[in-house]
């Protein structure tokens, strides 16, 4: 590990009052030694990571990590704080702060190394050395473990040793035994954090417990003899846990990966609570679903709501895209009244075009056929994991039968989820749990969401879908170009974003139930999607010295990812400068979604940028909205950078000049 940290990535006396600054320092001392080829883009992945969960710890730890491609070989600096920095942990600021950098294809060995810094900061005694180390020297090589920061009573087997001994026959009653898995989104530093302070507490509270870490090097499968003799299962995860069926059947805590380091001793206590009750958890139930981000208890109901509904959204897509293309290629092909044609069964001729043009009408007809059930049964699915399924598919089906369109496939898989939460709740004999996910679950749930889908609700969604559906056909004039206004914001403010899937969900629900209206939402919608991307790629061309080298390089791919439709390859520009880059796309969004509305242009396909030119009404036009935008938001972005004084290229006056080189740049 002497490789990875050295006296000259270490600061005993940071000067960071923000865990932004905090990292720059240390990361700038990383490429002063060429562990970091781009210093900006590594801070880029390093916020991205800490935006996913906050990494401070109890004990006053920081530990910002992340992988990155602009890691050159896994790197490790140490600094030392006396004001104390925030990095949300629930005792305070911390003093210790740890910047791990790890390549993005690092090897396991390396990553074997970090897992077990990460376990040391357990260690009390490790963190009071470092907080007394005199000098960079002494804590590099603490840190490296050239140095101890203890002695080992004698005759006693090193921790590793005695961690894989734990499983182990004991003499006298048999200790309440748990298997945990841990895992975060790097699998570097909280994984085996957690996994540590599980066992310890374990240990103190004469609990037997044994950890699979499921980390960035793999994963090595408890012993199925060791799961099936368990008396009980912690989940302490912010990814989905691979394999998870191998636990069901056994009291359950399911947590996030900081509750396993913060309060460990409350999760075994509390799974052993459950056991003394008889409670039992299927893998369905034992906490948040693969289509959820995984997270503390706390989480707001607001934050799943959106998680759910994007979920069924999500799966929608591919049905939206491959249908509306299809539709799309068989009226360029065929005419517009190829709507009109006798089914292909019925009549097929290999020579001509009419045909095919019907070929690929019917079949995307029959694509968006599945829109409003996949959007229900996978909402649902989002909720209640694969039970919900089945009402989730039947609600959206009764959807398109009762016409409430994509409202009735919204509320449909709710009512699904939530009936299938309800029915999981109650409480049934043992015999009968072998049969509950195949038998009773789905008939029960489909009765419920049937009965609501019928006879309560069906037919005033139906009634609403049809108002809204009235209100998109009669768009024209103001109110038109102030729709497109309003959706070319929100597709800009937060590129990709939630802000920005709410907008795009509303123009593909509009294509389940297509008309000229939400055809017009579907061309403004993608159009101002465009803007960012493209406005970024113009302004590196026009004035590259307004840029880093890096963002230089950005630019030219973000011609290609705005021609495709993809408005995430702004974020590396908003990332580094967010007070100049958002506004300026968001007015070009704007002007884009205005004049696209005002123009009448339409659009059956969902995505495709301007590849798909040939299927949009106006297709002039629609350019010339897209380039509008484009200028107006790269005109904004030349001046408001151009009003900064300083210069963001690397060198003398550069951020990167030296480690630790303070630079001042304006807000």
């Amino acid at each position: 590990m002497s490789r990875m940290i050295t006296a000259d990535l270490v600061d005993l006396d940071l000067s960071a009052d923000t865990k932004e600054a905090a990292a720059r320092l240390l990361a700038e001392r990383m490429a002063a030694l060429g562990r970091v080829t781009d210093l900006d883009g590594f801070l880029a992945d390093v916020a991205a990571r800490e935006a996913q969960m906050p990494t401070g710890l109890d004990g006053g730890i920081g530990i910002p990590h992340c992988r990155s491609a602009h890691v050159t070989e896994p790197t490790l600096a140490f600094g030392r704080s006396t004001a104390g920095v925030d990095f949300g942990a629930p005792d305070g600021p911390a003093d210790l702060i740890f910047l791990i950098a790890a390549p993005a294809g690092a090897d396991d060995a390396h990553l074997t190394i970090l897992s077990a810094l990460a376990r040391h900061l357990m260690d009390e005694q490790f963190t009071s050395s470092l907080r007394s180390a005199t000098s960079p020297r002494a804590a590099a090589a603490l840190i490296a473990g050239e140095e101890s920061a203890g002695e080992e009573p004698e005759g006693e087997e090193p921790e590793e040793e005695q961690r894989e001994a734990a499983p182990d026959p004991v003499e006298g009653p048999v200790p309440f035994r748990i298997v945990a898995v841990t895992s975060c989104p790097t699998g570097i530093a909280h994984t085996y954090m957690a996994a540590e302070s599980l066992e310890k507490a374990g240990l103190a509270a004469g609990v037997e417990v044994v950890v699979e870490t499921q980390g960035s090097a793999g994963f090595t499968r408890l012993d199925p003899a060791v799961v099936a003799a368990a008396d009980g299962v912690i989940f302490a995860h912010d990814v989905p846990v691979r394999e998870k069926e191998r636990f069901a059947g056994k009291p359950t805590v399911d947590v996030g990966v900081k509750a396993g380091i913060n309060r460990p001793a409350e999760l075994i206590a509390e799974v052993r609570d459950r056991a003394e009750r008889g409670e039992t958890s299927d893998v369905s139930t034992a906490g948040p679903t693969p289509v959820e981000s995984v997270g503390e208890p706390n989480e707001g109901y607001g934050t799943k709501l959106r998680t759910w509904l994007m979920s069924g959204v999500s799966y929608m897509v591919p049905f939206v895209a491959a249908g509306g293309l299809l539709i799309a290629l068989g009226f360029a092909i065929g005419g517009w009244d190829i709507d009109k044609a006798p089914s292909v069964t019925e009549h097929f001729a290999w020579g001509q075009a009419d045909s095919w043009a019907a070929l690929m009408f019917q079949i995307g007809g029959l694509a968006f056929s599945f829109l409003v059930p996949v959007l229900a049964g996978y909402i649902s699915y989002g909720m209640a994991d694969r039970p919900g399924l089945v009402p989730g598919f039947v609600g959206g089906a009764i959807a398109l039968t009762v016409n409430a369109g994509f409202l009735g496939g919204l509320v449909a898989g709710l009512l699904a989820g939530a009936t299938v939460l309800a029915v999981q709740r109650v409480r049934i004999p043992p015999v009968l749990r072998g049969i509950m996910p195949v038998v009773v679950i789905p008939l029960v749930s489909s009765i419920v969401v049937g009965f609501l889908m019928f006879l309560v609700v069906g037919k005033p969604i139906a009634s609403l879908q049809q108002a809204l559906t009235d209100w998109l056909s009669g768009l024209s004039g103001a109110n038109a170009v102030i729709l497109g206004v309003i959706l070319g914001l929100m597709m800009c403010f937060d590129l990709g974003g939630p802000v920005n899937k709410v907008a795009y969900a509303f123009a593909v629900g509009g294509l389940a139930t297509p008309n000229e209206g939400s055809l017009k939402v579907m061309a403004a919608v993608m159009a101002a999607g465009m803007v960012p991307p493209l406005a970024m790629a113009l302004a590196t061309t026009v004035r590259g010295r307004l840029f880093t080298r890096a963002e230089r390089e950005n630019g030219k791919a973000a011609w290609v990812l705005g021609a495709s439709f993809i408005s995430e390859g702004a974020i590396p520009f908003a990332a580094a400068d967010p007070l100049r880059v958002i506004p300026a796309a968001m007015a070009g969004g704007a002007v884009t979604g205005a004049l696209s509305m005002a123009f009448e242009c339409t659009l059956r396909a969902p995505h495709g940028g301007l590849f798909v030119t040939p299927l949009i009404g106006n297709p002039l036009l629609y350019l010339l909205a897209i380039v509008a935008g484009t200028v107006v938001s790269a005109g904004l972005v030349i001046l408001l950078k151009g009003a900064r004084r300083t210069t963001p290229e690397g060198g003398p006056k550069g951020r990167q000049a030296t480690a630790g080189t303070k630079v001042t740049v304006a807000a």
